[in-house]
């Protein structure tokens, strides 16, 4: 997921739209819901690395060690 998301990331910043000058009512109306098209797309892909980024860290964290130090209870002496 993280993988993904960073690929996403890194498409949608290269194909940005771009106005021209001299552009029509039409045109700047149509540049400006394909701009906030792309803010959700990436507003999405930001949220799909996020998540892929806490699975790493929680799969990181729930490693449990190998061969780690055990833990030996001593009883005191009993009294007689």
């Amino acid at each position: 997921m993280l993988i993904v998301g960073m690929i996403l990331i890194a498409y949608l910043n290269s194909a940005v739209p771009i106005g021209q000058a001299g552009m029509t009512d039409e045109q700047a109306l149509d540049l400006m819901k394909r701009e906030v098209e792309h803010k959700n797309y990436s507003t999405l892909a930001a949220m799909l690395a996020g998540v892929g980024f806490l699975l790493v860290l929680i799969s990181f964290g729930a490693r449990r060690k190998k061969g780690g130090a055990k833990t030996i209870e001593k009883r005191p002496p009993e009294a007689s």
